[in-house]
């Protein structure tokens, strides 16, 4: 596999994701296609989208329902760069767009991808052993301190981790799930008082070759705001892919941020 494998991938994914061409995300002018439910989408995804915007850099890829595809085609095209379609005070006028469906903006998150020289290139050993994991390992594991490297709902997707171990003591785990048919997305966590020594990013590395060696991608996501993880990613060997905003119902956003919700 080499780096142009990783983003034909990574476009041949999202393409099923966002109900388009993976040849829509290079295009200079943006599309808007309608969000539907489709075979092969990432696992986690609730599909068909009310609204999701995904852009690689060139443009913006916009799926959503049918009903609201005349307002966001406008909303995507009245701004002058892909990027001003994720930023404020553009995200408030798609909230107007999105008032028809009685749906907000809810998650707004940076996609990473591997480059694969730096991943095989970076040397990220940590002060403790560390130990690869496999899904019969997990059953022990799925705790709130690894809730970011394990997900206890979708258990059967969880296949591979990397533990640093303390003695006997568990203190820092990746995991990936297989979220796509050729892509794992890849979570970390460190109990706080072993972190900034190392650990996240010698076992997300060590995570993502391991996912390489059984021909998979590994992908890594976080919050724009979530510094930390950010700068994990980088240190890692992963560098910017896409960026994507997704919006939810407003009970959904109630039912899940609850008073935060609210004030949304």
């Amino acid at each position: 596999m080499n780096q142009a494998d990783v983003i034909r991938i990574a476009m041949e994914q999202s393409a099923v994701d966002c109900s388009c061409a993976p040849s829509d995300f290079t295009k200079s002018e943006n599309v808007v296609t309608e969000s539907l439910a489709a075979d092969g989408a990432r696992k986690y995804l609730k599909l068909p989208h009310i609204c999701d915007l995904v852009s690689y850099g060139s443009n913006v890829v916009a799926c959503c329902r049918e009903d609201l595809m005349p307002g966001v085609r406008r909303f995507v095209d009245q701004l002058p760069n892909p990027g001003a379609c994720f930023e404020t005070p553009a995200i408030y006028a798609l909230n107007r767009v999105l008032e028809k469906a009685d749906a907000r903006v809810c998650f707004m998150a940076a996609y990473f991808l591997p480059d694969i020289e730096q991943v095989f290139k970076a040397d990220l050993s940590c002060a403790f052993e560390t130990r690869l994991l496999h899904q019969e390992d997990f059953a022990e594991l799925y705790l709130p301190e690894w809730s970011n490297a394990l997900c206890k709902d979708r258990k059967h997707l969880d296949v591979l981790g990397v533990g640093a171990y303390d003695g006997g003591l568990l203190v820092g785990f990746a995991a990936c799930s297989a979220d796509g048919d050729g892509m794992w997305q890849i979570g970390v966590d460190v109990l706080p008082e072993y972190r900034r020594r190392g650990i996240a990013s010698a076992l997300t590395n060590r995570l993502a070759r391991a996912i390489f060696e059984r021909e998979k991608v590994p992908f890594y996501c976080a919050a724009w705001s979530n510094v930390k993880s950010v700068k994990n990613a980088l240190r890692s060997g992963f560098r910017p892919g896409w960026a994507e905003i997704t919006a939810k119902s407003n009970q959904f956003i109630a039912e899940t941020f609850g008073k935060t919700g609210d004030m949304i």
